[in-house]
């Protein structure tokens, strides 16, 4: 079905979706080349909510000579009127001959009818090019549609002996200047990141893209059962971009204190055992847009959120670093006696170095 320059054009499409990671939630991100054999005549991606799809980019590029010509999308092209209006119907009045696309869109609103549009125009359409790939790309968006929850990435970074700081919290820095740096750049990619209390107490993070620009920060979630989160705090000060509280304390007086700053936004999730319900808190988050979301919280979160079996993938940064028997460990987990005689839940996807620290990205089987 696809020959050797298919299999070209849709790497070149997906090279130009992933210019968009940082950007175009909760959107997906796709990219489109428009071509005549291997002669390229249009190119774009989408850049973000609300701006031209790929599908626009490439054919104001290419002009008149789309027609005829073969257009490859990384995403069935959508079909209705959103914030703009349908790609499909830009297809048709392009003139293009064919259409192959990586995958169809899961989404209830496209779901095939962008395909059977190009189809009964009379237009040649083909698709599962690289759709492996292609769903890699969108794992946040697809898993929002998909399973009504987002993808979930749990970082974090340890020693040789698997400890994250000392016995009286200090962990500046366990990794090198290169991990820090990279940690950035997955914070940019995602939605939003999650962490606890006892971190914004400890540490006072901004939990924001500072090594380089961006058109979207990621969204701070705090989980606050108590609501103890400082007025005088970063999160609360910063307001380059959202910052959720998700708490199960109810007094109007103590919440006014929050709501006062326009980037402050309180959920009150469902209670579990006196804790916030995990399953839920995703679920709201979801109901937002967000469908890739990284957590950076201590051991007792991080905790939570894999015996909830809520974790997708784990980014753990190792530093040639011994931090001793009284350190403090990755996760607050009860000892499993049974692990020894089970086959692991978890799989390595890669493995690489970053600096002089180790980057090991595991993925749930």
């Amino acid at each position: 079905m696809f020959d050797a320059t298919d299999i070209q054009m849709m790497h070149n499409a997906l090279a130009l979706a992933r210019q968009g990671r940082f950007s175009t939630s909760p959107n997906p991100r796709v990219g489109c080349v428009v071509a005549h054999g291997t002669q390229i005549v249009g190119q774009g991606f989408h850049i973000r909510a609300g701006g031209p799809h790929a599908e626009v980019h490439a054919l104001r590029q290419a002009g008149t000579l789309a027609r005829g010509a073969t257009a490859y999308v990384t995403l069935e092209p959508c079909s209705h009127y959103g914030r703009t209006p349908p790609c499909a119907n830009a297809l048709i009045e392009s003139g293009v001959s064919r259409v192959v696309a990586a995958m169809t869109d899961p989404n209830p609103q496209v779901a095939g009818k962008g395909l059977s549009m190009l189809q009964t125009a009379g237009i040649r359409v083909e698709s599962g090019l690289l759709e492996a790939e292609a769903r890699e790309l969108n794992r946040g968006f697809l898993s929002r549609i998909e399973r009504g929850r987002p993808f979930v990435r749990l970082k974090c970074a340890a020693g040789l002996d698997g400890k994250t700081a000392l016995s009286d919290g200090r962990s500046q820095w366990i990794t090198g200047e290169e991990a820090r740096a990279d940690v950035q750049i997955l914070r940019a990619e995602s939605c939003a990141v999650i962490t606890g209390i006892g971190t914004v107490l400890a540490d006072n993070p901004q939990l924001n893209v500072r090594s380089f620009p961006t058109l979207r920060q990621p969204a701070r979630v705090v989980l606050d059962s108590r609501l103890k989160t400082p007025l005088t705090g970063k999160l609360v000060q910063d307001s380059g971009s959202p910052t959720i509280i998700a708490t199960l304390e109810n007094d109007e007086q103590r919440l006014r204190a929050y709501t006062q700053y326009p980037h402050i936004h309180i959920i009150m999730p469902s209670e579990n055992n006196g804790q916030i319900d995990l399953h839920d808190l995703l679920k709201q988050l979801v109901a937002k847009g967000y469908g890739e979301v990284m957590i950076e919280a201590g051991a007792t979160l991080a905790a939570a959120f894999l015996q909830a079996d809520l974790v997708d993938e784990i980014v753990l940064y190792q530093a040639p670093k011994i931090l001793g028997n009284n350190a403090r460990g990755l996760f607050d987990i009860p000892e499993n006696t049974e692990v020894l005689q089970t086959e692991s839940l978890w799989r390595t996807a890669s493995l690489t170095t970053i600096g002089n620290d180790i980057k090991w990205i595991l993925r749930r089987k």
